[in-house]
């Protein structure tokens, strides 16, 4: 027989069946649950029971050797999980003492970014945090919001104009905005090629970028990029015959072949090839390149994530400095 949904009666619902519930969402078992919470199992059968009666929805259903949430549970439980957290913030905030602390950190970003930002974000750590831990993931998309909802990743690092603009569309709408951003540093890209190559001297003409072979970092393995959409708003296109997922990988293979490859400036410095690479400005105008790390707004209060900004912001504007 099919769940119910009924409107609870806010007043009288016991919000402790909201710990529970946000501890069994988490851990898919009831087992797991009571031990993080310090209770029976069945005491936490009893009040996910008291929950489901008063949603009128099952919650939860037992599959092998987990639990599966319904589609009213994944719903909810964001919405759970972010009230217990701001409340919990409020009532007990933590304390973050880098020099003791022991957190660990996940940041996703490319990696012609993370060359830029994390050798400055090794030295703040030694000096500052040596208990501190980060693991860099790749970012394989242009928009990170899935990974951030899902906390698989702390922190995206990277060029996000369309996410950026969602944000701004729906603050100036009224509407919630649940993530937050933060510009780390605008970044000027540039076509490379290798030493010698043909187009490395004279006239470097739209005719003359467009008639070469390229190589393209694409995230997706698409081969069409913001170059390409400059490109096509000029009514024109460019023979891409490559596509990498690696900003290293593309100098290196356009350091020993004849392809075209767009890198941003201050990336060649550091791919430690730069003396075997030729840049030389784009022939046509392209919007800017703006660096942003973004969060979910459910970690703007925490002191810890607030010093993960802020050191990632002080090691932006010592990589520029460089």
């Amino acid at each position: 027989m099919p769940s119910r949904t009924v409107a609870p009666n806010f007043r009288t619902l016991d919000l402790n069946l909201l710990r529970v519930f946000d501890e069994v969402m988490a851990e898919r078992s009831l087992t797991r649950a009571a031990r993080n919470l310090s209770l029976t199992q069945p005491a936490v059968s009893n009040a996910m029971r008291r929950l489901r009666e008063t949603l009128g929805d099952e919650l939860l259903r037992r599959s092998g050797q987990g639990m599966d949430p319904t589609p009213r549970a994944v719903l909810l439980w964001p919405s759970v999980r972010d009230a217990l957290r701001q409340l919990q913030q409020s009532l007990a905030p933590e304390s973050f003492l880098p020099e003791q602390a022991d957190n660990s950190f996940v940041l996703a970003m490319a990696d012609a970014t993370a060359a830029e930002l994390v050798p400055p974000l090794v030295e703040v750590l030694e000096a500052e945090a040596p208990g501190v831990s980060l693991r860099i993931v790749p970012l394989t998309t242009r928009d990170p919001r899935k990974l951030l909802d899902d906390e698989t990743v702390d922190l995206a690092v990277g060029h996000f104009p369309a996410v950026l603009a969602d944000l701004t569309a729906r603050a100036q709408a009224g509407r919630a905005v649940p993530f937050m951003h933060q510009r780390l540093y605008e970044s000027e890209y540039v076509c490379v090629m290798r030493a010698g190559h043909p187009l490395a001297t004279g006239p470097f003409t739209l005719n003359r970028f467009c008639g070469a072979r390229h190589l393209l970092v694409s995230f997706s393995g698409r081969p069409f990029g913001f170059i390409d959409e400059a490109l096509a708003g000029l009514g024109r296109e460019r023979r891409v015959v490559l596509t990498v997922n690696q900003f290293f990988t593309a100098g290196r293979v356009v350091a020993d072949s004849n392809l075209l490859t767009v890198l941003p400036r201050h990336f060649v410095g550091v791919t430690g090839i730069a003396d075997r690479l030729v840049l030389r400005s784009l022939p046509f105008q392209v919007a800017a390149v703006h660096v942003d790390c973004v969060w979910h707004g459910r970690f703007d209060p925490s002191s810890a994530h607030l010093w993960l900004r802020r050191t990632l912001a002080r090691c932006a504007q010592s990589a520029m400095a460089a």
